[in-house]
């Protein structure tokens, strides 16, 4: 009896401390620190700065080298300019889209469900995916895409999609984009740092990226016929489809870390390049001639900062004296270490002009003037109405006021028409009688300065359209045969995680190397 008794004592005991173990349990192992929970609101700003500095820091590194706008003064083997570099150049920007298009989903997903639902949110996630998703495919041809992001749900083999279907599937989110953000629901200002919160704008930079990527593949025959018509439908409805129509419109985010207390975004050649590493690449004749050529107040206007004789390039004059390009592909131990340089400093001499490195204004994500450039080739191949001449002097002037922005925007203004005297000297002024393919050498002549400092806009372009003449055959230094890159290899670690797919990948687009034609360049 006693012994039951003491059974049943002991069980009450034990039964009543497992009560006061759990009570109250929960609430004590709550961090009271970190966030259990987020919002569209909290994840998009950190994620549109995130997914900008990979594309400006490759553009500094890579896209530059490739096009002939920097060049490293360097002997040593892996020279980007060469076109000599280590296959893990692949991974950094791999890597980093990944993650942010991880982020840019769940915006859209926190703001399609329950009692959060916002419009806007779901549009901007999904343009900002579109253009994501668009600079991976256009490096690496066929990625992930309708199995990506879905490491959560266990998926970590994802299949690798065409390019064309990726294409198709972007066009669309772009379409859905614009149909949520016509519906102007309001966001939180401070989540925006490209727009602060304006949609109008949004839909205008959603509506001129889907013509960047309808020109983009507008080369292939089997959907030639519909991106014609669908850029002739964005431009003749600009109700339904707005577009940017000034350099107010650009898509950026202004770098405000190192000149403001509040909303600190800083850049990434700030926060992540020493100043001695910034100006050690010297800028390449090819880009500098031209601009010396035409008196371009993108280097010699002094407008924007009163005694000031530099503008917002920042291009410092060589260490002789004067402005002095170096050639790319050089033979090694031919370079010239005396050439012009992007200034990493404040010159105080000229009036304290801020460097490139410090400018607030290189986070560009997608300018006006490249929009402009886009209707000009449209209008040339007749798909659109209007003049390309003038859709070609407009892409001038918002590119050149982007950085100067006392220099006239309007291209009717006595000015603009003093600049053409200059383009004039330079025999880059438009004429009907030029042939066809002397009007696109124009156009892109000018795209490519207008692309200055938007990822690997530059690399693309040349890639699609061949244009600017970068005159390879002249650079003696020049390896893979003088032949510009077509792509980036798949990042090594691809090979081993997901090896099925990544065989699978190589035998339908070919051999996983950079001169292997991605999709949209293929005949």
């Amino acid at each position: 009896m006693k012994k039951q008794f003491f059974i049943g004592s002991l069980l009450l005991l034990l039964v009543s401390a497992m009560y006061s173990c759990k009570k109250g349990f929960e609430k004590l192992n709550i961090d009271p620190i970190n966030i259990l929970h987020t919002s569209s609101s909290q994840i998009l700003a950190p994620a549109l700065v995130n997914a900008l500095w990979p594309g400006m820091t490759r553009n500094r590194s890579f896209t530059n080298e490739l096009m002939q706008v920097t060049v490293s003064i360097s002997d040593g083997e892996n020279t980007v300019f060469r076109y000599a570099f280590r296959a893990s150049q692949s991974d950094y920007l791999w890597n980093a889209w990944y993650v942010q298009l991880t982020n840019f989903r769940s915006v859209d997903s926190l703001s399609s469900s329950g009692d959060s639902i916002n419009t806007s949110y779901q549009g901007i996630a999904r343009i900002c995916e579109a253009w994501v998703f668009a600079n991976l495919t256009d490096t690496y041809g066929d990625i992930p895409y309708t199995e990506a992001l879905q490491g959560k749900e266990g998926n970590v083999q994802p299949v690798f999609d065409r390019q064309k279907d990726i294409y198709q599937s972007l066009f669309k989110k772009l379409e859905e984009a614009n149909e949520l953000l016509a519906k102007n629901q309001a966001i939180v200002v401070t989540s925006d740092p490209v727009y602060n919160g304006d949609l109008s704008k949004w839909r205008k930079f959603g509506n001129s990226l889907y013509l960047r990527l309808l020109l983009r593949i507008s080369g292939k025959a089997e959907v030639a016929q519909q991106c014609q018509d669908k850029i002739k439908q964005i431009v003749q409805d600009p109700a339904t489809y707005p577009i940017m129509t000034s350099n107010a419109d650009c898509a950026r985010v202004l770098w405000t870390g190192q000149t403001s207390s509040t909303d600190p975004y800083t850049s990434p050649y700030v926060y992540n390049v020493r100043v001695q590493d910034f100006r050690t690449p010297a800028i390449c004749s090819y880009f500098l001639d031209s601009l010396i050529t035409w008196t371009d107040p993108r280097i010699t206007s002094a407008k924007p900062y009163g005694s000031g004789s530099i503008g917002r390039l920042g291009i410092a004059q060589a260490s002789g004296g004067g402005w002095r390009g170096v050639s790319s592909g050089y033979i090694p131990g031919h370079a010239d270490p005396k050439g012009c340089y992007f200034q990493s400093y404040d010159d105080k001499s000229t009036g304290g002009v801020w460097s490139l490195q410090q400018n607030p204004w290189t986070g560009i994500i997608m300018q006006y003037a490249e929009v402009q450039f886009i209707l000009a080739e449209a209008a040339l191949k007749g798909w659109i109405g209007g003049n390309p001449r003038d859709y070609f002097y407009q892409g001038i002037a918002s590119a050149i006021n982007y950085w100067v922005p006392n220099f006239p925007e309007d291209i009717t203004s006595s000015e603009f028409a003093d600049h053409l005297d200059n383009l004039a000297a330079g025999s880059v002024v438009w004429s009907n009688d030029l042939s066809f393919d002397r009007k696109m050498e124009l156009i892109h002549g000018q795209k490519y300065y207008a692309l200055f400092l938007t990822d690997l806009q530059q690399w693309f372009e040349y890639r699609r359209t061949g244009y600017p003449n970068l005159h390879l055959s002249e650079l003696p230094g020049l390896q893979n045969g003088g032949v510009m890159p077509a792509r980036l290899v798949y990042p090594v670690y691809v090979q081993s995680a997901n090896p099925t797919n990544y065989k699978t990948a190589v035998a339908a687009q070919g051999p996983d190397q950079i001169n292997t034609n991605v999709w949209w360049q293929k005949p």
